[in-house]
This record gives structure tokens, C-alpha cells and sequence, in this order.
């Protein structure tokens, strides 16, 4: 599948899919980008709306509560969109975990689920789960996750101050953190055996594919003939999971593609055709509109 740039101009109607997924928006905490999500919403409609997990950080409201306007205007707005037909459906994740208790249940038109499986237009089945029970740190030693978690918080801090910069000086939005954790080893193999064990679930549990959240890693990719989807993250990448009318899948970063990435995959377009070895299959879409809080692609970085 080739990538695809997508426009939206200001005031024209919201544009139509069939289902968008997103997770890991960690509302209650600093880092999170509602700003950026409720502009997302405004400006998109759906049949189906996934929340895939960590949307609420229980864990970091425990330990202070923040709270602003913007976070309970993100809430109101999910909850008007289930008012008005929208098929909410939200799937905890590990720092939301105090709605599991409650799967299979209905919070007023919202539908809790452990997992969920999603048929597309197109006729494919993928597994729905946030995905944090494949990730050993958190199942098995939950205390090295919070630790992970508060120098995570720090490095979002610092992400914020930088951007604060970059707009001082006219420079678009760029995740500094996301950046870093694209660059180190250790967490780029952490990415790569996330990605296998959950295509390998979904190959077990014979569906087409997979859609997840929880690492923070935007991605479609076929894994020895299973799609594997991660929609991302409201706090780095701001960007969603995408089903459009047709049952095609692509991923929307709401402020731009970085330009890493892009210079990332194109290196791994060119591997991959050079090769005997099959490549990726890989989509990526560019939703975009002249307005001041979004940017091109072409960014200063």
C-alpha cells in the first residue's frame, strides 16, 4: 500500500470513516495532548469508536490529581458522539485497569470489553486489545513499569519545554521523546518482540490481524501474513488507527509525520526491494488542514 496525503481545509464538514482506534491518550496527566485530540474528534466522524486502552492514567491521578478543562472537554465529547449514535466500544488497558472489573458491561451508551473482535468492510477479523498482558515488565514486575513510568513522565516534561522552544522560534510540533525511544536499541528490539507476540496471538486466535496500542509506536505491518496495527499515542505521535468506508486501514498522525520516520520507512522501502526477501506491507496517511496548531510533513526538525 502506497502512503497517502490526505488534506482537510478549516470549516469544510467532518470527514467520514467507518472506525478510527486510538489509545494511550493518559488523560490526568501533563503530557497528555487533549488539545490536540478534541481538535481530532471535531473534525472527524465515525461509525465505530475504539478506545483501546490508557485512556484515564489511574496510575498517575493516584499519586496527584491534574484534572484541566481540556481533558473533561475530551471526555464530554466521546460521550456526546455515543449520545448521537456513535458505536463507542473502550477496552481498559493497564493504566486504566480499574474499569476491568466492569468489562461487559455499558456505561451509558459505552460498551467495556476485555477484547474485542472488529470485522471490516472488507470482510477481515482483528483481535482489539491494548496489550500490555504481553509485556513482561508490566505482568511480572508492575513496580519497574511505575519506575519506567515516572522517568518516562520526566522525559514527556522535557518534550514539552522543547516544543515550547521550537514554537517560539516557528518550528512545527515534534516529539523529542518519541525520537529518542525510535533511536535506542534496547527499546527498538523491545518494539520488534511486542509486535511478533501479538501477531503470533492473532495468527493463534485465526483472525486477519491485530490492533493494539499501549508501547506508544505507531505501525501497520504484515508479520508472516498477519497485519499487525498499533493506532499510537496522544502523547508523542498523536496519531489514530483508521478503517475507511472501503475497509482500508491507515494510520493519521494528527500534527504531522515525523520526518525520522518517513526517512525510516523509505530506507526500508528501498532494503525490502533489493531484496528476495518479502517487505512489510506498511500504510501510513497524512491528515492535515491549514490551521495554526497543525503542520506539514515538511516541518522544520
Amino acid at each position: 500500500m502506497e502512503n497517502v496525503t490526505a488534506d482537510m481545509d478549516a470549516g469544510v464538514n467532518p470527514r467520514k470513516f467507518k472506525s478510527i482506534f486510538i489509545s494511550d491518550i493518559h488523560l490526568g496527566t501533563a503530557g497528555c495532548k487533549a488539545d490536540y485530540l478534541l481538535d481530532f474528534l471535531k473534525e472527524t466522524e465515525s461509525d465505530n469508536l475504539f478506545l483501546v486502552g490508557d485512556i484515564i492514567d489511574g496510575w498517575r491521578l493516584r499519586r496527584s490529581w491534574y484534572w484541566p478543562q481540556a481533558h473533561n472537554d475530551v471526555v464530554q465529547k466521546v460521550l456526546r458522539k455515543a449520545r448521537k449514535g456513535t458505536n463507542v466500544i473502550f477496552i481498559p488497558g493497564n493504566h486504566d485497569a480499574f474499569i476491568r472489573p466492569y468489562v461487559e458491561h455499558d456505561f451509558g451508551d459505552i460498551q467495556v470489553h476485555d477484547e474485542f473482535v472488529h470485522e471490516t468492510v472488507d470482510g477481515k477479523k482483528f483481535l482489539v486489545i491494548h496489550g500490555d498482558e504481553f509485556d513482561v515488565v508490566v505482568k511480572y514486575a508492575k513496580w519497574l513499569a511505575v519506575l519506567g513510568d515516572g522517568a518516562y513522565s520526566v522525559a514527556l516534561k522535557i518534550n514539552d519545554y522543547f516544543n515550547w522552544v521550537r514554537t517560539k522560534f516557528g518550528y512545527g510540533y515534534w516529539s523529542l521523546s518519541a525520537y529518542l525511544k525510535f533511536k535506542v536499541k534496547n527499546a527498538v528490539q523491545f518494539i520488534a518482540d511486542f509486535e511478533t507476540a501479538l501477531a503470533e496471538v492473532a495468527k493463534k486466535r485465526e483472525v486477519d490481524g491485530i490492533i493494539c496500542g499501549h508501547i506508544h509506536h505507531p505501525e501497520i505491518r504484515d508479520i508472516d501474513g498477519t497485519l499487525y496495527c498499533n493506532d499510537g499515542d496522544w502523547v508523542e505521535s498523536c496519531s489514530a488507527l483508521v478503517e475507511h468506508l472501503d475497509g482500508r486501514l491507515e494510520i493519521i498522525y494528527w500534527m504531522g509525520q515525523p520526518s525520522y520516520l518517513a526517512k525510516s520507512k523509505e530506507a526500508e522501502k528501498c532494503d525490502s526491494s533489493s531484496s528476495p526477501t518479502r517487505g512489510s506491507r506498511k500504510s501510513m496517511a497524512l491528515l492535515e488542514r491549514i490551521n495554526p496548531l497543525k503542520r506539514t510533513s515538511n516541518a522544520k526538525v
